[in-house]
């Protein structure tokens, strides 16, 4: 199996979360016409210099699947027709739809606890869209009832520098192309893609889990292994058990995380926190798990579950913590992940990426005529 950025294993659109206060899904009418709508009530958005921000884009939001592929077959002006005459019919959730409803369910618990304070998620809809058919993604937030209020609508302009702007944690897309820039430019980032089967999700417990090598912590170890074998790399971090890691990607998300958490531990709810992080590594306990946990002491955060498989498949693993969404560096572990139904989010980062790159065009070189 291989996944291509933003496509979808199999019937994308599907949503994680649970609903035990009605007979049926909230969205299972989603294909249906609506009427332009304002929810009655909203809480008030949080001061973006004190947010956790998280940028999503629509298309993995919502499933745009249909969208996309009129825009690649079609182009622009057919789309934006289609958009423009289907304006009132929401789209179905996409595969961050779960993931942007348990931030939702973090911030009332927040907002129970600490009425006064803007330290919440804050999700912003960043889409290469023309603000032309945005009338369309307003309707569908509406009937979802979400609570974003802040959007980018780009205009096919490159997102970089609004992300900047919004000091944003987190940037998750479709556009793998996207994500290595917001990656270059140290932003958070991941693509994002949709899995087959979708397993269901908590309503209440926003959980989050990370790979450690070339995620949380630099490539540094990753480079070992990749060029030296397993011994060698086993060798080496025995020799810098006590070295601490230096920081990957998405370390400052994690202490974002960390953050939020500590605001419930102070008001006594260690055991019933609404936010549960995991770390999901190909490394062995014994032989190499030792660096990597007191690299996390040595910058103050808390991991909630630290699973260390080495070298066993995380797709079964994860299958048992059912994650909101998953980071790792290595598409085989994405695409593992996403046949056991989590959400899997490819971070283009470090020695492996480059691996891959050389095989792909090695491949090509070996099947190019003659």
């Amino acid at each position: 199996m291989s996944l291509n950025d933003g496509q979808f294993l199999a019937g994308g659109g599907q949503d994680l979360t649970r609903n035990t206060s009605s007979s049926g899904p909230p969205w299972e009418n989603a294909g249906k016409v609506l009427k332009p709508c304002v929810p009655s009530r909203k809480p008030k958005p949080p001061k973006p210099e004190s947010a956790i921000t998280i940028a999503v884009s629509a298309r993995v939001l919502f499933n745009m699947e249909r969208e996309q592929q009129i825009y690649e077959q079609q182009g622009m002006e057919d789309y934006v027709k289609y958009q423009v005459e289907h304006e009132t019919e929401p789209f179905s959730p996409g595969p961050a739809f779960s993931f942007v409803k348990a931030l939702e369910a973090v911030n009332t618990r927040l907002r129970e606890l600490y009425p006064e304070s803007d330290e919440l998620f804050d999700v912003v809809l960043m889409t290469n869209n023309h603000a032309y058919v945005g009338l369309r993604l307003i309707n569908t937030i509406n009937h979802h009832r979400l609570f974003i209020e802040r959007f980018c609508m780009t205009g096919g302009n490159s997102p970089i520098g609004y992300l900047k702007a919004y000091h944003t944690n987190l940037y998750l897309s479709a556009d793998s192309g996207k994500v290595r820039e917001a990656l270059e430019e140290g932003i958070a980032a991941a693509t994002m893609f949709t899995p087959g089967k979708m397993t269901e999700v908590s309503e209440t417990q926003l959980r989050v889990a990370f790979d450690g090598d070339a995620v949380l912590f630099s490539d540094e170890s990753e480079r070992i292994y990749k060029a030296h074998g397993l011994e060698k790399f086993f060798e080496h971090e025995k020799a810098h058990e006590n070295k601490l890691l230096d920081h990957g990607p998405l370390k400052g998300f994690l202490e974002a995380l960390g953050k939020l958490q500590k605001k419930f531990y102070g008001k006594g709810q260690r055991m019933n926190c609404p936010i549960r992080t995991y770390l999901v590594t190909a490394r062995s306990a014994a032989s190499s798990g030792t660096r990597a946990l007191r690299t996390l002491r040595s910058w103050g955060l808390e991991i909630d579950e630290a699973l260390f498989l080495a070298g066993a498949p995380k797709g079964p693993m994860l299958e048992k913590i059912r994650p909101h969404i998953f980071f790792d560096d290595q598409m085989f572990h994405v695409e593992g992940a996403a046949e056991l139904g989590t959400v899997a989010c490819h971070v283009p980062y470090g020695v492996a990426q480059r691996i891959a790159k050389r095989e792909v065009l090695d491949k090509e070189t070996l099947s190019a005529p003659k």
